[in-house]
Order: C-alpha cells, then structure tokens, then sequence
C-alpha cells in the first residue's frame, strides 16, 4: 500500500545516517532520530488534539526542525498538513484558515502578532505555540510532546488517493487556491526525482528558500529522504552563510531561483569558495539570465535549469551535465513516468519548434483544488491531463524551452507573441541585468508590449540600443514600442515575476 511516510520507511533502513542538520543551532539529527521527532508530533496530534485523519492542520513558522516533523507527521497520520505562507497579510490568511477547515495551527514566535490578530477573525479549536505562546490557552509544542513514548505508535495506513497536504498557490492573479497533494503525488515525486536527477544517499542539499512552499519541500527534502541524503536546513536566507554552508557540510546540490542565484553571484564569497563538492547547481521558478549561468560556469560548477509547478510534482524536467551546456536555456527533457504533450488552444498537438500549451500526466500529478471542482474540471481534463497554462516549444531533440504563460501572451495584429522569447534576448544584452516584458491595450494593433529593463550597476541602457539589439534576434512584430528603466522587478518569494504590478505601474502613469 501506497503511503507518504517516507521518513519512516527510511529510518527503518538506515537509521543512523545524518539525515537533517540545523544551520542555527548545528544540530545533527540522524533518521531515527527524526523519525522519532516525528512520531512524537504524530501522537501529539492525534492524542492531545484529538485529530483523525482527513482532519486540517496548518503551520505558520520559518523553517526550523519542527517543520520538518510536523510534515513527516502528516504521511504517518493521515491528517493533512496545510503550510501557511510567512509573506501573506491577515486576511489572506484568514482566507486559507477559512478554505481549508482546519482545526488546528502550529506557530512559531516570530508571528505572535499575526496570530494575535488572525485568531480574532477565525475558528479554530486548537493552537498550538513553537515558541512562547500568544494566550495561555495555547499548547507548548515542546511540552506537549516531549513525554510521549515514539515506540508506542501504530502509523495510519493510507490509501494512495488521500490527502497528504494542501499547498495554497501564490494568489498573484486572484485568492489562492489550495493544491490537493495525495500521498501517491509526495512518493511519486521522491521516487522519480531520484531516479531523473541521479541523486544518491551520498547528496548533501541546503534549503534556504521557506519550507511552505512546494519548491521548500519537495524539490529536495522530499527526494533526498526518499533515497537517505543529507538535508542541511537553513532558518533564513544569508548568502554569505549560505556560501560558508555549502562549503563546510560539502554540499552535492543546491536549488535556488534566479534572484538567490544573482545574489550568491554578487557576494564576495562567490570567487574562493570551496565548490570541489558541488554536483550541480539547480534553478527554478523563472526563466534564468544566460550571463548567471555563464558566470557559475566559468566557476566550474555543473548550473542545470529546471521547471515544476505545485500541481504536478513539483520536478518535471531533467537534463544531464553536457547537456546543460549544450542547451542552455532549456529546461530538459521529461521525467521519467512523465507524459508531456503541447497543444495549441484546439487541443491538438503542435510541431517541432512551435509553440503550445504544456499538459501533463503521470503520477506525480496532483488531484486539483480544495473545494474548488470547477477550477479542478478546468486544469485536469477527464483523461489525466493537467493543464498548466504554460507555453513551451520542443526542439527536434525532444528538449522544452519555456515560452511564458499563455495568460501573458501579446497578440498584437493578430499574431501571437511570446514574452519569454523576448526577454531571453533581452538577457543577452551585456547592460541588462533583468528584463520583464508586458501587454498593454493598442488602438492600431490591439496589444503591444512593454519591457521594464533592470540594467547591471554602473551601466546606462540606451532604448535606442535595445530595439537595434532585438532586431538582430527577433522579428520587427515582437520588438516592444516601450522600455521602461526599473531599479528591480517585482517577484515573488520564488522568483516569479508579478506582471500584474507592472501593467498597473502602466496604468498609473496614465492617469
């Protein structure tokens, strides 16, 4: 039977190989003993919350250990762990808390007045403080765990199609929705991410992005537990620990996003440090800048891009050390046990080099939304496939190049123009740091874009410049008419950019 304890499973094979080490307090933890941090979680849940399983928890804290258990908990309970995001305001909260029914919340200190002003708009019977609690009423988590015997456990089986967790998408073009991750979608994604990216019990990885989101957990926490890795985990984000990390705990592979990739680039350490260990380094998140990837290159490093989304997995790409080189720009091959169509917006499968909205199926896809079939009838059709709105090609080598979403298309005269295409090339000027481009409303030709341009420091970007630059790539039809100097472009904590604040910028300056 199918289930997501992975932890438990792994601890029973090698219970004492380093699976977790803690950046702020050095703490090592080997399997067995998280596992029983787990299981010490799991009771408290079950015994003192009187949780079942289906029943909703949610968790409001920056990363730390008691993350970790409180989501290996979840595969051996069968309640579901609902992961609250650190950036999002009281009322988005109170929308999630409301959404997903839960009756119970973990927080840690550092949102004391956050959970002061969110336990006054929302009903939940149980709270339950990591640190020094908001009302007396509240639970210690340490209290109330520390007495309980972690061999003195039976784990809850669960089906494959249970819910494991519920991971709520960013909300930048609406409320968030609450992805539904089944057990089989957590196992699918350690067991296949494993085997794509060849990782081995001998990989060290550092998480220094939040453990809410679904890069945080799966990415490689997740696949290194599935195959008994080594997970150094950070409690904030400081490149220049960072840097020191991966250096003395002799880091294999190291995810990140553009934005942290940049900053690591520009730290001081980025020219002596020890990087003898590192297999490869992975981005994600958003379309990489070619003048990054080619400055960790001439470090020696292995820099692979990849592509996820919460829905399907979230690793859905993979692509070999050569051939990072060799393609720079694409995002790699499927998985394995990943099927991936492109179709155009009649369903129907494009060509080689054409463009098309990706689909996916395999068993890393999750179930849809809570409590929301119709924008899960929408996404997943009633073949399996899951449609991510995202537009790509396919070379005739069977590699994908992301292309944007189709939500960000330009039609301008009737013709389809990609933004991401766009902005590679703008990527390629060498006074360009950063490059966004945008739809806005046109009279003669419908829509026209707009590109805000982030230029390197010390360097002065000419438009002039940047229209003979494009015109040497691309087609007339796709050169924006505006480009618009930016000191630096919104993104979300995972490096998304957020369009919606730069057409309203547009806006704004219209009015």
């Amino acid at each position: 039977m199918i289930h997501g304890d992975i932890l438990g499973e792994r601890a029973r094979l090698n219970p004492d190989k380093t699976a977790l080490v803690l950046v702020d307090s050095g703490e090592r933890l080997t399997y067995r003993q998280l596992d029983e941090r787990a299981v010490r979680c799991a009771r408290m849940w079950s015994e003192s919350l009187g949780l079942g399983k289906g029943d909703r928890i949610g968790i409001l804290a920056h990363n730390r250990a008691e993350y970790v258990e409180a989501f290996c908990a979840a595969g051996k309970t069968g309640i579901i762990l609902v992961t609250l995001g650190t950036r999002l305001t009281v009322p988005e909260l109170q929308h999630i808390v409301t959404d997903s029914g839960m009756k119970a919340l973990l927080y840690d200190g550092a949102f004391a007045d956050t959970v002061a002003a969110l336990r006054e708009l929302v009903e939940v019977e149980q709270w339950v403080a990591l640190d020094e609690p908001v009302a007396v009423s509240d639970r210690r988590y340490a209290e109330s765990t520390a007495g309980l015997d972690a061999a003195a456990f039976e784990r809850q089986r669960c089906d494959p199609e249970d819910t494991y967790c519920l991971l709520y998408t960013s909300g930048t073009t609406g409320r968030p929705k609450g992805v539904v991750f089944p057990h089989r979608q957590v196992s699918w994604n350690g067991y296949n991410t494993v085997a794509s990216w060849q990782l081995s019990a001998d990989d060290v990885s550092p998480i220094f992005t939040p453990l809410y989101h679904a890069g945080g957990l799966m990415a490689f926490l997740t696949p290194l537990f599935t195959i008994g890795g080594t997970i150094v985990l950070h409690g904030g984000f400081d490149v220049s620990e960072i840097w020191r990390t991966i250096e003395s705990e002799r880091c294999t592979v190291v995810l990140g996003v553009p934005t942290i990739w940049k900053m690591l680039m520009e730290a001081p350490e980025f020219a002596t440090v020890d990087l003898s260990r590192v297999r490869a380094f992975y981005s994600g998140g958003a379309p990489l800048p070619h003048y990054i990837i080619e400055a960790y290159q001439r470090r020696g490093v292995v820099f692979k891009q990849g592509f996820g989304m919460t829905e399907v997995g979230v690793n859905c790409f993979s692509m070999t050390a050569e051939e990072s080189v060799r393609k720079i720009g694409s995002i790699g091959k499927p998985l394995m046990f990943t099927e991936v169509r492109l179709v155009d917006e009649e369903g129907r499968d494009v060509g080689v080099d054409e463009v098309g909205e990706l689909l996916f199926r395999g068993p890393h896809v999750s179930r849809g939304y809570w409590n929301k079939p119709g924008a899960t009838a929408a996404a997943l059709d009633d073949d399996g496939w899951f449609h991510s709105g995202d537009l790509a090609r396919r070379d005739e080598d069977g590699f994908f190049y992301v292309a944007g979403r189709g939500k960000d298309m330009i039609i301008s005269g009737g013709v389809n123009v990609y933004p991401a295409e766009i902005e590679a090339a703008l990527l390629l000027h060498p006074d360009v740091a950063d490059a966004a481009v945008v739809a806005v409303p046109d009279e003669q030709w419908g829509e026209v874009g707009v590109a805000f341009i982030v230029p390197l420091e010390g360097r002065e970007v000419e438009p002039g410049a940047l229209t003979t630059h494009l015109a040497e790539r691309l087609a007339k039809f796709k050169i924006p008419k505006r480009f618009e100097l930016i000191d630096e472009l919104p993104r979300t904590a995972y490096g998304k950019v957020v369009k919606g604040e730069l057409r309203d910028r547009l806006l704004e300056g219209r009015e």
